[in-house]
């Protein structure tokens, strides 16, 4: 079923939201862009007549309540966006009372759901290498059913519309979605976006195609740079792992961030870069410190030469060169991960390059996307949100994505 043909009036409607939002040590939102994204999905239900329950997790309580982490904080803000005073459950799985009193064109907000261990799906309490841990396994797997039954039970519908958790397997991402039938189970608006914009990149790719992957560690980014291997004309490899290619090269890096058991891995990217005639842009120079804090003495080194003492938290300007020289012709971008520690203001010149050169190719007519928590921090540190084509909400989910990988999430609907 898609949004659009469903009518929500006079029903019940439970929203998958991605409300992970940052808070300051006050408990206020400080970047609300995924509350935003959520909106035009939340809003046709209430203009509809129909009555909105909206379910989310916030960071890593492990199925434990954690007041610092409870969505009572984002309350007020939801509202205002909203535009009606949002009513709040305590306890998500025990809301039926709150659920009851809703009425047409009102909207409730569940407590994070990962309160509790059904959500997520994983025993707690039992290491893996214990005897009894696949009879845990079973038994959890059986109490994440009865709490994705018991969220399924509040609502007449379900909207699926948390792109940055569809490729997780959780109870209210993939197992929700058993209890509803296919007409009245849908993606909402912000998924329909973020699956369009991942095929716009992979399955409508103009050319050239450059992706910018960033970050500290390969390994987290391996599988994705390995599928791009095939599929692009430029890949820029940036941020931390630059380290880790200068000294699998036999490079000098100080004492940078690196892994030293990728090395390997390293150079047979090199190699199947070269074999699959990609152009691969690797940092040539970096801007160096003694310190790992913004207050820190700098100097431009070469990567692969980095003084004792000394680590690469930046991009340097030659290297920046390179990357705008590979952005500025592309057609086709994907940006993910920064090119240097963004966080302190003096280490933004590398990242600040590869946008101002995304923002010259939209111009130009190049489809740019830009996912992952730091790339869209990065845009939005800049403040060029609206240069660039699609930001992504997603960053687990847009590398697995775009890694050809299958996501639960969206799979859950269109069975």
């Amino acid at each position: 079923m898609k949004i659009d043909q469903f009518n929500f009036a006079g029903k019940k409607a439970i929203v998958r939201v991605d409300f992970n939002v940052p808070l300051d040590e006050n408990g206020n939102v400080t970047d609300d862009t995924r509350i935003r994204g959520a909106l035009p999905t939340l809003k046709k239900v209430l203009a509809d007549g129909g009555s909105v329950i909206m379910m989310s997790h916030m960071g890593k309580p492990k199925g434990k309540v954690n007041p610092k982490l409870s969505l009572s904080q984002i309350v007020k803000n939801v509202s205002e966006h909203l535009g009606v005073d949002v009513k709040f459950a305590a306890d998500c799985a025990n809301a039926d009372n709150e659920v009851a009193a809703l009425k047409p064109g009102e909207a409730l907000l569940l407590e994070n759901l990962r309160f509790y261990p059904e959500e997520e799906g994983k025993p707690v309490g039992i290491d893996k290498e214990d005897p009894k841990y696949d009879e845990a396994k079973k038994e959890m797997k059986v109490r994440q059913k009865e709490f994705a039954k018991k969220l399924a039970s509040y609502a007449d519908c379900y909207v699926m519309d948390a792109f940055g958790t569809a490729h997780r397997k959780h109870a209210s991402t993939a197992v929700i979605d058993e209890y509803f039938d296919k007409d009245h189970k849908m993606l909402g608006y912000l998924m329909e976006k973020e699956v369009k914009a991942v095929d716009n990149v992979l399955g409508n790719i103009k050319r050239p195609f450059t992706a910018i992957m960033g970050g500290s560690k390969v390994s987290t980014k391996i599988g994705i740079i390995e599928n791009l291997l095939g599929k692009v004309d430029n890949l820029i490899l940036c941020g931390g792992m630059t380290y880790t290619f200068a000294k699998a090269q036999g490079g000098k890096i100080g004492k940078s961030i690196c892994e030293d058991d990728k090395l390997d891995v390293a150079l047979d990217v090199i190699k199947k870069a070269k074999e699959n005639g990609v152009n691969l842009v690797l940092g040539t120079d970096c801007i160096a410190a003694d310190d790992f804090s913004n207050d820190a003495h700098t100097q431009v080194c070469p990567a692969n030469d980095i003084p004792e003492g000394w680590e690469g938290l930046d991009a340097g300007p030659k290297t920046r060169e390179a990357f705008a020289a590979a952005i500025k012709d592309a057609k086709t971008i994907l940006w993910n991960g920064p090119a240097g520690v963004f966080e302190f203001d003096n280490f933004t010149g590398g990242s600040r390059a590869i946008a101002d050169a995304i923002a010259e190719a939209t111009a130009n007519g190049a489809f740019s996307l830009i996912g992952g928590g730091d790339s869209v921090a990065c845009i939005n540190k800049f403040g060029m949100a609206d240069k660039v084509s699609y930001i992504s909400t997603g960053g687990g989910a847009l590398l697995e994505a775009i890694e050809g990988k299958v996501l639960p999430g969206v799979a859950a609907i269109n069975e």
